[in-house]
């Protein structure tokens, strides 16, 4: 998401890095650059002027003047203004009622609705151990019932069915009496969608809240509809009393107009963003991170965060422990990295989040290191003999042919793996010595360069 955009700004912003001094003048073209990036990502145009507005104001006002560095202050204020943009902070779900507290999730078909519900489910359940129903009130769709049932047995909260004989309002209000019986703290209920907003699905949605009084009221939109998504957010905003908006399909969106446009244009907080299909792939929407990531800085605190989360500490402590003992880094510690790496989002998710690195990340995406890649290099060392992972020298030409035909691919990308796992072997040896993780970074960057992953040829 935002490559186009942090491409564009980042070209923009670098004119004006070693200014001495900022004027009207100087700051003009650099302005126009901006304006057009912004436009170029379909964000809104009352959004795109209110924001250059106050750009200038602050750029060529007393706090650029009297700095030493006039050109990073204006970074900071660009920064400042798109954190201001999408909402300042992160709006966190407000639960806190007598249980159970009822979210009503809304939206179009087609974007993602029903999904959304499910990993709203899962967040909740997982990172903040609610007991969680949820129902389905499209009476329209007995697809969505259906599909709703099996994400919550997927991912293991309580379901309350219904079917499309009946009223929406009474499959709503028996979920919530059921909720209570079974003393859930939350119950989310799916509503029906259409393919436009018309006058019937307005008036439904606005008896069924009323009949119902949600805590939270969240609108579903597809952030690849750009600006239109700001548009329609406004559209049930006007009828219903939205508390926030979950953009979704975010990670096909490269444009990020949606994002930027919301908040401006609902006057209503982005609470998560979908970065995928995954039960898992739900964020809470930090203004400050998505800026920061917008202008190629990174975002080292998901990065963080997803790591506790996903990452097996076990296996890293049980690696360490190997390593310190002096026992080498084999093909198996090569495969476990890879598996961990795809926890992270691949390596263009993880170099994504890095600050400097969103550049290598559309690199990644594009050429050698992408998901397919990776999944072609397990394949490989799936392809080999326990002895062959354990003690990779023991590999001569015969067993790389074996090893390619196993694994479909070509002797050179055996060889290319090999290649892969004398770096990470020698950047490994680094870490257990001195300066551990500055000669990391250095290694890392080295592989990175010197063509240690490069593209399988398809």
């Amino acid at each position: 998401m935002f490559d186009t955009l942090t491409e564009r700004l980042s070209n923009s912003l670098r004119s004006v890095t070693g200014k001495a001094r900022l004027t009207e003048d100087n700051i003009k073209d650099t302005l126009r650059e901006v304006r057009m990036a912004l436009l170029e990502a379909d964000v809104a145009l009352p959004v795109v002027k209110d924001f250059i507005d106050k750009v200038k104001e602050r750029a060529i006002g007393q706090e650029v003047m009297k700095s030493l560095s006039p050109g990073q202050v204006f970074i900071k204020i660009v920064n400042e203004e798109l954190v201001h943009m999408m909402g300042d902070a992160n709006d966190a779900l407000k639960l806190n009622t007598q249980p159970p507290a009822v979210i009503l999730m809304a939206g179009l078909q087609g974007a993602g609705k029903t999904t959304t519900v499910g990993k709203l489910a899962k967040f909740l359940k997982e990172r903040h151990k609610k007991t969680v129903l949820v129902t389905s009130a499209d009476v329209y769709r007995p697809a969505a019932i259906k599909q709703l049932e099996t994400l919550a047995n997927d991912i293991g909260v309580k379901f309350h069915p219904s079917s499309a004989d009946q009223n929406p309002i009474d499959i709503a209000r028996a979920a919530i009496a059921d909720a209570k019986k079974q003393f859930a703290d939350v119950v989310i209920v799916d509503t029906a969608g259409r393919l436009a907003i018309d006058e019937q699905m307005m008036e439904e949605i606005k008896q069924l809240h009323a009949a119902i009084n949600p805590i939270e009221t969240l609108f579903v939109v597809d952030a690849m509809t750009g600006q239109d998504a700001a548009n329609t957010a406004k559209a049930f905003n006007d009828a219903l009393p939205l508390t926030g908006v979950v953009l979704t399909k975010a990670d096909g969106d490269a444009r990020g107009g949606a994002a930027l446009s919301v908040r401006h244009i609902t006057g209503k907080p982005i609470k998560f963003i979908g970065m995928g299909e995954k039960t898992d792939a739900l964020e809470p929407f930090h203004p400050d991170r998505i800026a920061s990531r917008i202008l190629g800085m990174g975002d080292v605190l998901t990065l963080v965060e997803e790591a506790e989360r996903k990452l097996d500490k076990d296996k890293a402590d049980k690696l360490a422990k190997k390593l310190k003992k002096g026992k080498g880094f084999d093909l198996e510690d090569l495969l476990e990295q890879f598996q961990q790496m795809k926890k992270l989002g691949g390596m263009a998710g993880m170099l994504d989040k890095l600050p400097g690195m969103g550049g290598m990340a559309q690199m990644a995406q594009q050429g050698g290191v992408a998901d397919k890649e990776l999944k072609r290099m397990e394949a490989i060392i799936y392809s080999m003999t326990p002895l062959e992972r354990r003690k990779p020298d023991v590999i001569n030409g015969s067993r790389k042919q074996r090893i390619a035909a196993g694994s479909g691919t070509q002797i050179q990308d055996v060889n290319r793996v090999l290649k892969q796992h004398l770096q990470m072997q020698k950047m490994m040896k680094k870490l257990t010595s001195k300066g551990g993780m500055k000669n990391m970074m250095r290694g890392m960057k080295g592989m990175m360069g010197g063509g240690g992953m490069p593209p399988f040829k398809m």
